[in-house]
């Protein structure tokens, strides 16, 4: 691939023309806000000036609902010689495409792509080059796809340095309905519940709440676009949640009783729910994509100044010990946090160790 044309300067768009700009990829960008494109290429994702022929893949990175009708208007141009998209659903805009009555040899240069990355917040001023690294992404071919553009799809992920995935349209759909789309509204449905909280209750909020609620920071409009495109596998999912949680409730009202019977009842049936977390969350994917792992947690009391983090990798640095994962708790109130290292077990105590021989203040 020598030449692409970046349909939609948001995170996305603006991200992949970084990835394919910084490996020698001439990119040409385009957006219905000309401001937004000469932002993208002022960042170093392109420029905003149109190809002189056609390119050798044409990105629409524009919303749900507005795909179609960017790659026909694309197609009919004949301004690629292939073409995806990179939204968040895949079976919609393939059927509206396809019904825009494009003769099939052009719609055999088009493949549905997603790649499964992305940020709270949106616009090219949040995109990076990076963005895409060791994810998923979504490559949904039909018998039809013509192989030439099917490799121009895998070069782009390469060049982006994700990770090909090939399903059926329709199975992503229904994927990302209950990996993304549904948990996007419980935190929102959770993140909800401060709106209106007393002061003090909000203070006592922990790394708990900010995990559930970190995603519901995103563009309500963006959402709707995607949610739109998607509503009835989101709505299932949602009646199944709604059904564990009338459950849930009526197990927490047993517990109030003064019958043993029922509170008994009650306790067995909150731990059904969570016993069922559990055996779900064990199947979340750990790090590089792998099984999940356990990791020992060696927690680190800091300053908020400047270098802190530094030092402590640093520190784990010449200890020899490998950190797999990092969170940060702040304290409520004070010029202080928590970072909680996540280690193999065997290097646990010889991290502590060496933390502590260093100054630091291990929390156990």
């Amino acid at each position: 691939m020598r030449t692409a044309l970046v349909i939609g300067t948001g995170l996305i768009g603006t991200s992949a023309a970084l990835a394919l700009a910084a490996r020698g990829v001439a990119v040409h960008l385009t957006d219905h806000d000309p401001e937004q494109a000469r932002t993208a290429a002022a960042l170093g994702a392109g420029t905003d000036e149109a190809p002189e022929g056609p390119v050798d893949l044409v990105i629409v990175a524009a919303p749900p609902a507005h795909v179609a009708t960017a790659l026909a208007d694309a197609m009919r141009r004949g301004v690629g010689r292939g073409y995806l998209d990179v939204a968040s659903v895949k079976g919609g805009p393939r059927r509206e495409l396809e019904a825009l009555g494009l003769d099939p040899a052009v719609l055999s240069r088009y493949i549905g792509t997603h790649p499964m990355a992305g940020r709270e917040k949106s616009g090219p001023l949040a995109a990076t080059g990076d963005l895409f690294e060791g994810r998923p992404w979504v490559l949904t071919p039909t018998r039809d796809t013509d192989t030439e553009v099917l490799n121009l799809a895998l070069e782009l992920v390469s060049h982006c340095r994700a990770v090909p995935v090939v399903m059926d349209a329709d199975a992503h759909d229904r994927a990302v309905a209950l990996v993304s789309h549904m948990p996007h509204l419980l935190s929102s449905m959770v993140a909800a519940r401060l709106e209106h909280a007393e002061e003090a209750a909000v203070r006592l909020c922990g790394q708990g709440i900010r995990d559930v609620t970190r995603i519901a920071a995103s563009d309500p409009g963006m959402w709707i676009d995607i949610l739109s495109a998607n509503p009835g596998p989101v709505a299932d999912l949602l009646s199944e949640v709604a059904a564990d949680l009338d459950e849930t409730v009526r197990a927490l009202r047993a517990l109030q009783s003064s019958d043993e019977v029922k509170r008994r009842d009650g306790a067995d049936g909150i731990e059904d729910v969570l016993r069922r977390g559990n055996a779900g969350q064990v199947r979340v994917p750990g790090k590089h994509g792998s099984a999940p792992r356990a990791y020992e947690t060696v927690a680190v009391l800091i300053d908020d100044q400047p270098g802190q983090l530094a030092r402590i990798f640093a520190d784990a640095g010449v200890a020899g010990v490998n950190v797999e994962d990092v969170r940060i708790e702040h304290a409520t109130g004070q010029q202080a946090g928590l970072v909680q290292l996540m280690v193999e077990q065997k290097a646990a105590p010889v991290l502590s160790a060496a933390l502590r021989q260093r100054g630091w203040s291990i929390r156990q």
